[in-house]
C-alpha cells in the first residue's frame, strides 16, 4: 500500500514536494500537470470551481498520471475531508485553521481511531490503490493520508505551537495572501510583504519543533525555490489558470512582435 501513497512517503522521507494547483474544474488539466512532472496536484474546492462530481474524476485522473491527488476543501466543510479521502485523495488541505479546536475538527474527520473518528467507507480509495484487504487500509491509512492545516490569520499565529502539536496534523501550510490581509487589518493583500516574511520563520520553527512539515503557497517557481532553501518542504506552485495565461501571453507576444 505504501507504494500507492506517494505524498506521505515523500514527506516522511524528508523530500521537498511541489504540488500543482487547479482552480479550473477540468480533470484533464489536473492530469496534465501530473504527467508533466508535478508529484502532487491539488484540486481547489475552496476558491476554485470543483464540485464533487468533477472531484471524483479529477482524483482518478491525477492518480492515472502517477501523481498524488490533494483536495483543498471549502472553509469549515470538515465533513468533505472524509469524503475526498474515501474517493482516493492522498491529502486534504483545510483553510483557516485558527485554533486547536479547528485542528482537532480536521483530525477527527481525516484520521481513524485512535487519533480521530473518520467514518469507514474507502471503497473508491482502495480501488484506485489496487487494494482488496480492508484491514490493510485501516492499518496504514492514518500514516499514509496527509492532514494539512492552513495558517492564514493572526489568531492562527497566536495558536501556532498548539496547532502544530495537535496529533494528526501533518503539515502547517501558510496561505500568504490571507495572512497579509490579516496582518494589515484588511488594508492590503501582499503575499510577499515584510510582515508576512517575518512570520514565515515562526511557522518553520513551530513545524520543526513538533516534527511536522512546513508548507507555503507560492505564486511561481522562483518563489518556490527560495522557500525551499528557507526550509519549506510542501510547496504549491502557481496555478493552472496562471500557467494558461502565461503560456498564452508568451505566444501572443511572439505573434505581435
Amino acid at each position: 500500500m505504501t507504494a500507492q501513497f506517494t505524498l506521505a512517503r515523500r514527506l516522511q522521507a524528508g523530500e521537498i514536494v511541489h504540488t500543482g494547483w487547479c482552480p479550473l474544474p477540468y480533470p484533464v488539466v489536473a492530469e496534465t500537470l501530473g504527467r508533466e512532472g508535478f508529484p502532487a496536484v491539488t484540486l481547489d474546492q475552496q476558491h476554485g470551481m470543483w464540485d464533487m462530481g468533477a472531484t471524483v474524476t479529477g482524483i482518478a485522473a491525477i492518480r492515472q498520471a502517477g501523481a498524488a491527488p490533494i483536495v483543498r476543501i471549502p472553509f469549515g466543510a470538515f465533513a468533505v475531508a472524509s469524503r475526498v479521502l474515501d474517493l482516493g485523495a492522498e491529502g486534504v488541505i483545510a483553510p483557516m485553521i485558527n485554533t486547536v479546536e479547528d485542528a482537532r475538527a480536521l483530525v477527527e474527520v481525516a484520521k481513524y481511531p485512535p487519533i480521530g473518528e473518520r467514518s469507514w467507507g474507502p471503497a473508491r480509495a482502495m480501488t484506485l490503490a489496487g487494494m482488496t484487504d480492508p484491514k490493510e487500509y485501516l492499518r496504514d491509512a492514518n500514516a499514509l493520508t496527509v492532514a494539512i492545516a492552513m495558517i492564514e490569520t493572526q489568531t492562527a499565529l497566536d495558536n501556532l505551537d498548539a496547532i502544530a502539536a495537535t496529533e494528526g496534523i501533518d503539515v502547517l501550510f501558510v496561505g500568504p495572501s490571507d495572512l497579509s490581509i490579516a496582518l494589515t487589518d484588511g488594508k492590503e493583500v501582499e503575499p510577499h510583504s515584510a510582515l508576512v516574511e517575518r512570520e514565515l520563520d515562526r511557522v518553520i520553527a513551530a513545524a520543526k519543533k513538533a516534527n511536522k512539515v512546513p508548507g507555503l503557497y507560492c505564486a511561481n517557481a522562483d518563489r518556490a525555490v527560495f522557500a525551499a532553501k528557507r526550509g519549506f518542504r510542501f510547496l504549491a506552485v502557481g496555478s493552472d489558470l496562471t500557467f494558461l495565461r502565461m503560456g498564452a501571453a508568451a505566444q501572443l507576444k511572439i505573434l505581435k512582435s
